[in-house]
């Protein structure tokens, strides 16, 4: 299990972080510390050199000159003379060779057994145009030198000898480590600087996370109460994931609590028309055959209670498709007032039983618009039937349309009871209901909202708690066909606002 632990964290974020950041970071700082020691000891390196070969200049040729010809032993002891004269014999060793490759004096005062054959520096200044050639070896003794070699004048085109200043490179290669020791510290320090900051800063990150994690796995294991308040307190990306958070937990309870009214608000309309079904049916069976009257009514409640259920499963139908995105509209040219005044005949006799005025203002002129004929009257039966169902005996419900520029607003009004400042928001929300004491699935205005979207129109509801409330639904119409009329016609046609007739 601890192992498992470990594999997590290195695939999370943390584990990201050391592999996408820190160890790019420790290679960079790594490429950029490499770089700066080797410019530094090529530098050192550089200079030392600079310093031998200004040893080696016209002084030297001068020297030497009329003795390159001269016997072995004038040569050897010229050779002596010059090392005793040099003046920093102190800092470096100073070696004569001869025409035949040996080291005839040194400032060291020890024989010496190298050939120049052997030395790599003598070598290269052979190969020069300007007779200079510097190297840097190990001797036989092991010891890390650096030579810089300067021909004599050639006597016949023939090597005749050469002057090598030689220095140890024990102290400064000394320098050299420590430097790189040091470049290696302030290395390992950054690093370790870098990882603490990476650190904190991805657990600033990580500890949230897991906080908002584990809170969201406790909601989905049925906890609806938790929340993620701390974090949420702060300003930044975190606090706005918890915020986020927070929102949907509110959103899914309250939709989880609007789900389960619906549900008790379904299961109550389902039982009464399927009680009074069962009822009467079975007072039906067990009916004489005189009492044709009782036998009418209790058919008349059987109709009308299963025309109910048709209404809610077809409700219900609609916000499956509606879930599904499948509401899909048969589209055709159709009168759109045409619609409006068969909804408006079904209302009439419900308008005498309720006792409930039903006022009726509109144009005579079709206004034709591409639509479903069924959908659209699915519209007017909706919002005419939450009118009457919020409404009271003596009330009233005025539906009046005005034809403007390609568009049509109609506008259903009653004196019903209202809907509050705080549920007017949320009463085209699915299974929303402002009283669950009315009957009614709470869908039927998140289906009128998704048919009048659907039809680019638009629908707005506005309402007063005790007052009453106003519905204006604007569709978009094609242009109203004009028929040529003559002076008489028009004249006998009278004002236009008297062709619009009540109870059309």
């Amino acid at each position: 299990m601890k192992q498992n632990g470990i594999r997590m964290r290195l695939r999370g974020i943390t584990g990201r972080w050391a592999t996408n950041t820190l160890l790019v970071t420790a290679i960079i700082l790594l490429v950029l510390i490499a770089s700066a020691a080797v410019l530094i000891i090529n530098y050192y390196y550089t200079s030392v050199g600079t310093l031998l070969s200004g040893y080696a200049n016209e002084n030297v040729t001068t020297f030497f000159s009329p003795y390159v010809g001269a016997n072995a032993d004038t040569f050897t002891d010229k050779s002596k003379e010059f090392i005793d004269s040099f003046a920093d014999k102190g800092l470096m060793e100073v070696q004569v060779i001869d025409k035949n490759g040996v080291v005839v004096a040194s400032s060291s005062g020890f024989k010496v057994n190298d050939e120049a054959s052997e030395m790599a520096d003598v070598t290269l200044a052979k190969a020069a145009a300007n007779g200079v050639g510097r190297a840097t070896f190990h001797n036989k003794n092991g010891e890390h030198v650096m030579a810089v070699s300067m021909l004599l004048p050639k006597q016949d085109g023939t090597f005749t000898g050469a002057v090598r200043f030689l220095t140890s490179m024990k102290n400064l290669d000394r320098q050299m480590l420590m430097f790189i020791l040091f470049f290696l510290f302030v290395y390992l320090v950054a690093l370790f600087f870098v990882f603490l900051s990476g650190i904190y800063f991805v657990r600033t990150i990580v500890t949230p996370v897991r906080t908002i994690n584990d809170t969201v796995k406790r909601f989905a294991g049925g906890e609806v109460g938790v929340r993620v308040e701390a974090l949420a307190e702060k300003d930044d990306e975190i606090s706005d994931l918890a915020r986020s958070i927070n929102g949907m937990i509110d959103a899914v309870n309250e939709t989880d609590k609007l789900k389960n009214d619906f549900i008790s608000t379904i299961s109550h309309e389902l039982r009464t028309p399927l009680t009074a079904i069962n009822g009467w049916g079975e007072m039906l069976r067990d009916l004489d055959g005189e009492d044709r009257e009782l036998a009418r009514r209790g058919t008349e409640v059987i109709i009308n209670e299963s025309k109910r259920l048709t209404q809610m499963v077809e409700e219900l139908l609609d916000f499956s498709h509606m879930q599904n995105g499948k509401f899909s509209l048969r589209l055709e040219k159709i009168d759109v007032l045409a619609e409006l005044d068969e909804a408006i005949f079904v209302f009439k006799e419900r308008s005498k039983r309720d006792g409930i005025e039903l006022r009726y203002v509109v144009p005579e002129t079709p206004v034709p618009m591409m639509a479903d004929q069924n959908r659209i009257k699915q519209v007017f039966v909706n919002v005419l039937d939450n009118a009457f169902k919020y409404n009271h005996s003596g009330g009233f419900v005025n539906v009046e349309a005005t034809c403007g520029e390609r568009q049509l607003t109609i506008r259903f009004s009653d004196n019903g009871c209202g809907i509050s400042a705080e549920d007017l928001p949320n009463v085209k929300k699915k299974f929303y209901k402002t009283n669950l004491q009315v009957r009614g699935s709470g869908i039927g205005l998140a289906v009128v909202d998704e048919i009048v979207k659907l039809h680019n129109g638009e629908f707005t509801i506005e309402s007063e708690l005790g007052v009453g409330t106003t519905v204006t639904i604007v569709f978009p119409t094609e242009p109203i066909p004009q028929e040529p009329t003559s002076p008489l016609a028009e004249q006998e046609k009278g004002n236009p606002d008297e062709q619009a007739t009540e109870n059309r």
